[in-house]
């Protein structure tokens, strides 16, 4: 491959995981604080719960689920 094309595909790869840490850490519009609060304890909770092939399908490692599901619910 090309330089540019590598470029391209490195940009590409980043683009794609922001996007999919976005659609899966987003909590349903319309919550109000309290609800955010429930919604985020609830998540992380189950996300914890999830096995390796589980994680596999939403894209996530086993360090990244952890890290996300030992956050306090407060924490964005």
């Amino acid at each position: 491959m090309g330089g540019m094309s590598d470029v391209r595909l490195q940009l590409l790869a980043k683009e794609l995981g922001a996007e999919q840490r976005t659609k899966v850490f987003d909590a349903p519009a319309g919550l109000g604080r309290w609800g955010l609060m429930v919604h985020r304890w609830r998540t992380r909770r189950e996300l914890l719960q999830l096995d390796d092939e589980q994680l596999r399908d939403i894209g996530l490692s086993w360090e990244q689920a952890r890290e996300e599901g030992c956050k306090p619910f407060w924490r964005g």
